[in-house]
């Protein structure tokens, strides 16, 4: 991935830009981001919080219980609902990687946040069978 992208909001309303290399990218099946996505997982993209920068707008925050870090800051645009952000901490800020200018630079390394782990949600496993799907969603960090 660049060292600098750019995202933002279905509407423009809000604008972002990260001047860094992610510090992980992932899908995580935690129960909170399933609620908060209404799928079976969130694509999630961390990056270094001094990396980080709203450009444009302001988002509006709301909270969630989370079984992994207590609770989760959630950031969206108010005009358009777009779901922008999440796991904001001191160290680092997840974004939804549906809101990189360029999805196509969103590269999983692995599964997180589900008790299987590497295996995802049983919604999950059964399209994990093809051979393509086998070899898009190879893992290269510990988790397999």
């Amino acid at each position: 991935m660049p060292s600098s992208f750019i995202g933002g909001c279905a509407c423009g309303a809000i604008r972002y830009e990260c001047n860094a290399e992610p510090t992980a990218m992932f899908n995580c099946h935690c129960r909170d981001c399933q609620r908060a996505t209404g799928t079976a997982f969130s694509a999630v993209v961390y990056v270094p919080a001094k990396a980080f920068k709203i450009t444009k707008g302001a988002p509006r925050y709301y909270s969630t219980s989370s079984g992994a870090v207590g609770h989760n800051k959630r950031g969206f645009c108010a005009d358009c609902g777009s779901r922008l952000f999440g796991g904001g901490a001191d160290k680092g800020q997840g974004i939804n990687a549906a809101s990189l200018d360029d999805p196509t630079l969103f590269k999983p390394q692995c599964i997180y946040g589900h008790p299987t782990h590497s295996r995802g949600t049983k919604w999950t496993r059964s399209c994990r069978s093809s051979r393509l799907t086998r070899r898009l969603n190879s893992c290269s960090c510990s988790c397999s």
